[in-house]
């Protein structure tokens, strides 16, 4: 018998198909090491199933993900508790060893493999969606919108490059992937449908209805032929340099993670932050995303 997760839920809402859904609305969906992982096996779970062609990636409450929890209390810890899907170690060494490692497993690589499912997967996102967040959303094959959905990555705000996995240039292209880090701006459902990184924006009360119906006409497919097509398309943004691009920018993050912390103390920067919320530290990855 599979164990129960406690972040997520596992749903088979049609033949076929899956719905992942992120399940921690009380912290607007920010994701802690126990949820990563819970994500991660929900994936492996619907990749080996082969009786599953298409995977949904949805989320409960107003808003699909604020990011990164950078209030769990015992993280560097809590990645022991977990198995690694890579082969790198030393999460529990000091400075930027052990920084580097827990995002270069959690962040990077668990995006990347995300990505590469030899199956469809559905990003379904409502209301905002962090810097994390789009490490979640940006890994899914198609991406719809409800009218409410915001995007933003304001990592540069707090001192460092962009978040973990850099695939902005790919999703938006050059020009817009430059103006979302440098100003930290929200953009909207309907900019990211003309920009072609969403696919459709709908009514929020239509979201989960549109997508369910979108899975299902994908699943009518023959399932060898949809992992051809992906990987085809992969392929093609491979060939384009997204691999060195995407490492290249990892290893500047983790630069600034080091700059930041023999500077401030801290890996992030703490002058980007709103003065007016200081006392608060609004940041990406914790619970201060209004309703």
């Amino acid at each position: 018998m599979q164990k129960p997760f406690q972040t997520i839920d596992y749903q088979c809402p049609a033949p076929h198909v899956v719905r992942i859904v992120l399940d921690r609305p009380a912290h607007r969906n920010a994701q802690d090491t126990r949820m990563l992982y819970e994500l991660n096996e929900a994936f492996d779970r619907a990749a080996q199933d082969d009786e599953i062609k298409v995977i949904i990636l949805a989320a409960t409450g107003p808003h699909f993900s604020a990011g990164h929890d950078l209030r769990e209390p015992d993280k560097e810890e809590a990645i022991g508790r977990h198995r690694t899907v890579g082969t790198w170690c030393g999460f529990a060494c000091d400075g930027a060893e052990g920084q580097m490692a827990r995002e270069k497993e959690m962040y990077q690589g668990l995006s990347e493999r995300w990505r590469n499912i030899a199956k469809p997967t559905i990003a379904a996102v409502q209301g905002r969606c962090i810097s994390g967040g789009l490490m979640l959303v940006w890994p899914c094959d198609i991406i719809v919108a409800a009218q409410d959905a915001q995007f933003m990555d304001n990592t540069v705000a707090m001192g460092l490059n962009g978040a973990e996995y850099f695939a902005h240039p790919w999703e938006l292209g050059f020009r817009k992937a430059k103006e979302m880090l440098f100003t930290a701006d929200f953009l909207s459902a309907d900019d990211a449908h003309r920009l072609g990184m969403v696919n459709h924006v709908v009514p929020v009360g239509e979201l989960g209805g549109f997508t369910l119906n979108l899975a299902q006409r994908i699943a009518r497919k023959p399932l060898f032929a949809l992992k051809l097509a992906k990987e085809s398309v992969n392929n093609a943004q491979d060939a384009q340099g997204r691999n060195g691009v995407m490492n290249a920018a990892f290893g500047l993050h983790q630069l600034a993670h080091s700059h930041n912390k023999l500077k401030f103390g801290v890996s992030i920067d703490p002058s980007g932050i709103d003065p007016a919320m200081r006392g608060k530290v609004v940041l990406p990855g914790l619970a201060d995303v209004p309703d």
